[in-house]
């Protein structure tokens, strides 16, 4: 029985939504007839990189930067949920509730807070909602760096920061599986869309078995009702590296309005 590496480390948390991942992963397994490497002491990069990869899941951003030519996209996942469909899903910009400050522009001077530096919803579609607002290539007057999206919106309860942009998708699970984590929490303004985070395997693979791994994916979600209705996804969508290059056009007009770097 062939083994492979296949892990779904993009959203794993709230606990329902980690479980109905394990399971679709595991039906996955099951109709291809293929068992699980352990990826435990693989960083992301190892992982998304490792030449036993079967399937994982990658951020849009370093698909386009640090993977690109080193993978191939299996599909893009049409989540069905509140800014996010049809393929697509975008950032939710956040600050407290009960901050006075209610536009982006009455926010400048503030602090931000981004999970990372290569984060496509956390980093690149805020920066690209933001240039047009920045001076002399600054917005912040200070920018700190939290490690999670999960992160980010504990450093706004907390009054550590003051803005963020957290992925609709997390958000929406967040809010309906443990709301707590959003309470107390505003919507200031929503982000450009972008594709949803792309599902990837080795660049070695054949057109032919990327076609299988899709229909099969979708097969286990058309077997796993409850699974698809938790994750709030019923379909993964066939994707190329073209779906994506718009993550890189927004990266070029911060650039040129001179805000290439968020700070």
């Amino acid at each position: 029985m062939p083994q492979h590496l296949t892990e779904l480390l993009m959203y794993t948390a709230p606990e329902p939504i980690r479980a109905a991942s394990e399971q679709w992963i595991a039906r996955i397994l099951e109709l291809l007839g293929h068992s699980r490497l352990s990826a435990q002491s693989l960083s992301l990069t190892e992982l998304w990189l490792s030449p036993d990869l079967l399937l994982t899941q990658t951020c849009g951003y370093p698909l386009m930067t640090l993977l690109c030519g080193q993978v191939r996209i299996v599909g893009r996942p049409r989540y069905e949920m509140p800014d996010a469909s049809a393929g697509n899903h975008c950032s939710l910009i956040l600050s407290r509730a009960d901050d006075a400050r209610r536009t982006l522009a009455d926010f400048r001077g503030s602090r931000g807070v981004i999970n990372s530096d290569d984060s496509n919803s956390g980093m690149n579609l805020l920066r690209q909602r933001l240039a047009p607002l920045q001076h002399d290539g600054q917005f912040f007057a200070t920018l700190g760096l939290s490690g999670a999206h999960r992160e980010s919106l504990r450093w706004l309860r907390e009054d550590r920061a003051d803005l963020a942009a957290i992925d609709s998708v997390t958000y929406a699970y967040l809010a309906q599986y443990a709301p707590q984590e959003v309470s107390g929490l505003r919507v200031v303004a929503r982000s450009a869309f972008s594709p949803t985070l792309p599902f990837i395997t080795v660049a070695t693979a054949t057109d032919e078995q990327i076609e299988k791994l899709r229909r099969v994916m979708n097969q286990a979600l058309r077997e796993l009702p409850d699974v698809a209705q938790t994750l709030g996804l019923p379909e993964v969508l066939v994707a190329s590296e073209s779906d994506y290059q718009i993550l890189l056009d927004y990266q070029h007009e911060a650039e040129e309005s001179g805000y290439g770097r968020l700070r």
